[in-house]
């Protein structure tokens, strides 16, 4: 590092996701603010319902850092939701209690077409709002850490947007992008002009590093990951690195499998996160050792502690010494989580395994 690199410049998960392999690994988890946590579940009530919070920037800016306070987490990452792209474009989104996100199922032309890409900015003011207060209150307390602003990838969020909820095929939304390609690729292409305007908004408020949760990537088949999942982000990534150079892209799709290599050659995305399933060594083998890997302790392993936590992260740490690595979750940290575990997780990272 040459002298007089900024801050910003020597945050160990920045030179991660540029390509450095930084040992011991900087961390930080998916989901890692949330419902484990009785701080977030005491501001959480506060705020009434899902969106308030999302919405009320002084109560997610509190709820993104509750982490890095406790474990001294090297990244922060906001608190918001990957539905908030259809609901500030329009789509009427609520969250039902024990049933997940509820939205207006969106089916025909008419519906895409009542889709207010124009109003994106404008709706999501709150969120953009939370990245500033967060980067401030990042730099003035905890200034090594990188604060991370996110978004659904296009298919993930259109399977949501076209289902009206979550489902475990997501049957009406696959049937669609096989049946009426035109009709469904006209929804992907607002999505892809929405999130890459979202993501842009959230890099000029402050954030560091930006993701793609493409959680619902590993349903397709092969020439569907392609059309759906792979094409898309090369239009986002190539939108964003055009806007904003500097900042890494983060790409993460889920259940890829063997497609994980062609997904990080083609989308140009600087760091690739690993699911659950993935071998973390034939990850290496498929993505180039310019690129960093992310993850991917099993969240239950995490909930279990123990010898088997020890166990499952070591075999990480082990396979990924060498090459730029984040160390993270394959999937979201769950809520019966105790805290002591996530605790005794990062004191064991920080050692190096």
């Amino acid at each position: 590092m040459a002298t007089g690199a900024t801050t910003e410049a020597r945050k160990p998960l920045l030179r991660a996701l540029s390509g450095e392999a930084v040992w011991p690994p900087p961390m930080w988890l998916m989901r890692q603010a949330g419902r484990y946590l009785p701080e977030y579940r005491a501001v959480r009530e506060k705020a009434g319902g899902f969106i308030a919070l999302c919405t009320t920037p002084d109560l997610a800016s509190e709820v993104t850092i509750q982490p890095i306070r406790r474990y001294g987490m090297d990244g922060a990452i906001l608190f918001s939701d990957i539905l908030m792209v259809p609901w500030a474009l329009g789509q009427p989104l609520r969250f039902a209690e024990g049933e997940g996100p509820v939205l207006e199922p969106l089916r025909d032309a008419a519906g895409i077409g009542a889709l207010e890409l124009d109003k994106v900015r404008e709706r999501a003011a709150p969120i953009f709002e939370t990245v500033r207060l967060t980067r401030a209150a990042l730099a003035a307390q905890h200034p090594k850490t990188t604060l991370i602003g996110f978004a659904g990838s296009p298919w993930t969020v259109a399977a949501y947007m076209v289902e009206g909820h979550g489902s475990r095929d997501f049957h009406t939304a696959r049937g669609m992008a096989f049946a009426d390609p035109a009709l469904f690729g006209r929804l992907i292409r607002t999505l892809v002009d929405a999130t890459t305007d979202y993501l842009a908004a959230q890099i000029e408020a402050g954030a560091e590093a930006v993701m793609l949760f493409d959680s619902w990537a590993g349903m397709l088949p092969p020439s569907q990951f392609r059309r759906w999942v792979i094409e898309p982000t090369v239009t986002i990534v190539r939108n964003v690195k055009r806007l904003h150079p500097g900042i890494p892209v983060i790409g993460f799709p889920r259940l890829a499998g063997p497609l994980i290599g062609e997904y990080v050659q083609r989308t140009g995305v600087d760091t690739v996160a690993m699911d659950t399933a993935m071998d973390p060594r034939l990850a290496a083998q498929l993505v180039p050792p310019t690129v960093a890997l992310q993850g991917n302790l099993d969240p239950l392993a995490l909930v279990a502690g123990g010898a088997a936590l020890e166990a499952e992260a070591r075999q990480i740490l082990a396979a990924m010494r060498g090459r730029p690595f984040v160390f993270n979750l394959g999937h979201g940290i769950e809520k019966i989580t105790p805290p002591e575990h996530v605790a005794a997780l990062v004191r064991l990272v920080r050692s190096g395994g």
